[in-house]
C-alpha cells in the first residue's frame, strides 16, 4: 500500500518534533510530547485510511503556524538565527511542513470529494 502525500507529510513532522522536544524549554515538555503524541496519532489514523483524520490536520497545522509566530522565544530564534540548528527546526517543523500538511490534506480531501461524486 503507498504512502499517501499527508502520511509522509505527518511522519515528517512527527521526526522532526521529535528531534526538537530535547532542544525545547523543559517546562513546556509535557505540551511538546502531547502535540507530537496528536501528530503520530493522525500520522497513524490517516494511513490506516480514515479520511475523517484529514479534517484534524488543517486548524492542528494552522493552529502550530499561529503558536510558533506568537511565541517570542521562537520569533527570536528564527529571525536571530541565535541557536540556528534550533532555527531550523521551527522553519523547517513550524512553518514548511504545516503547510504541506495544509495543502496534501486538503487536495486528498478534493481527491475524495471528486471520487465519491463520480460514483
Amino acid at each position: 500500500m503507498p504512502l499517501s502525500p499527508v502520511v509522509a507529510v505527518l511522519a515528517a513532522i512527527s521526526i522532526v518534533g521529535a528531534i526538537a522536544i530535547p532542544f525545547g524549554d523543559p517546562q513546556f515538555i509535557d505540551r511538546a510530547i502531547a502535540l507530537e503524541l496528536a501528530f503520530i496519532v493522525l500520522t497513524v489514523l490517516t494511513y490506516k485510511g480514515f479520511r475523517k483524520a484529514l479534517y484534524a490536520c488543517i486548524p492542528l497545522a494552522a493552529i502550530v503556524m499561529v503558536g510558533n509566530s506568537l511565541a517570542p522565544p521562537h520569533v527570536g530564534i528564527m529571525t536571530t538565527f541565535s541557536k540556528p540548528f534550533n532555527a531550523m527546526l521551527l522553519i523547517i517543523g513550524g512553518y514548511v511542513l504545516q503547510t504541506a500538511l495544509i495543502v496534501t490534506a486538503v487536495r486528498e480531501l478534493k481527491a475524495c470529494r471528486i471520487v465519491q461524486k463520480a460514483s
